[in-house]
């Protein structure tokens, strides 16, 4: 079945059209925006009209997009920083009216369980025992625990992000104090959670995806403090250019990359980049009547 996810984050609003056949899940169609939602949200914690106006004609145009590419089924889901949100419902009546979208605003409970889903049913091999799937998002960072064969068993969503750590950071590229700053306030947001022994651990969300080019399929401490090194040696333009990724990302990375280390250490254990997530999730569940 064909099916359609339009996914507003605090950072970005992506479009994904797949075929679901037999659990399995073929990419169709893949859009981007960075409509950086969090970054916007005003002292009264709404979001401006104008940054309405844009979300809306983005989720627009990404609709009318999936229903060229012939999607059956279309869910528009909306997390962190429009969960918490003074105005949301503002946000939702204009994508109903623009759009003609209905959107669920998801709680951290289900964004952990959609990531969970995509990230496992997307691996190259399934995984045995209990694995963790951590997603950091630009507002939140959820954690989940489960078994390929089971779902979830444990997850928690932690008020910390690329977005929102980012706006701690004061220079291009991060100054040592930028990094200390950032580190500190990543491990604090983590706490002493009791999150539960997983075997295997995968990250998803924007920040993970786009560390491939920069240090390969698996995140561990040294290979972090690389992605760092690259990241921190350049003005975030320069870095995008040299190594092929958007501007607007290579400004979050050094914030996503900290999230990830310190849920790293939190699991006791590297993290593998996943192919799958959120979307995916969402997809794979529209496929399966949800």
């Amino acid at each position: 079945m064909r099916c359609a996810c339009i996914d507003i984050g605090s950072n970005t609003t992506r479009l994904l059209v797949a075929d679901v056949v037999d659990g399995r899940l073929l990419a169709l169609v893949e859009r981007r925006a960075f409509t950086r939602i969090g970054r916007k949200i005003d002292v009264a914690g709404e979001i401006p009209d104008a940054v309405i106006a844009e979300v809306a004609a983005v989720v627009a145009a990404h609709c009318a997009e999936a229903a060229d590419a012939g999607a059956l089924r279309m869910r528009v889901v909306a997390t962190a920083a429009i969960r918490g949100a003074a105005n949301r419902d503002a946000l939702i009546a204009a994508l109903s009216a623009q759009a003609g979208a209905e959107v669920a605003v998801l709680s951290g409970g289900d964004e952990a369980r959609l990531a969970f889903l995509g990230a496992t049913s997307t691996l190259a091999v399934a995984p045995r025992g209990t694995i963790a799937v951590v997603d950091v998002g630009g507002m939140s960072t959820e954690i989940a625990v489960g078994t390929f064969a089971g779902g979830v068993t444990w997850s928690r969503s932690f008020p910390v992000g690329s977005s929102a750590l980012a706006v701690r950071c004061h220079g291009d590229p991060p100054s040592p104090d930028d990094l200390a700053t950032m580190r500190a306030t990543a491990r604090a947001a983590f706490g002493d959670a009791p999150i539960p022994h997983a075997d295997d651990a995968v990250a998803v969300g924007g920040s993970a995806a786009s560390l491939p080019t920069l240090v390969g399929p698996v995140l561990d401490a040294a290979a972090l403090e690389r992605a760092l090194g690259v990241l921190c040696g350049a003005p975030a333009a320069e870095v995008a250019r040299r190594n092929g990724l958007a501007p607007e990302r290579t400004q979050l990375l050094p914030a996503g990359i900290l999230v990830l280390d310190a849920a790293a250490q939190r699991l006791g254990r590297p993290l593998k980049i996943g192919r799958g997530g959120l979307r995916e999730g969402v997809v794979l569940e529209l496929a399966n009547g949800g």
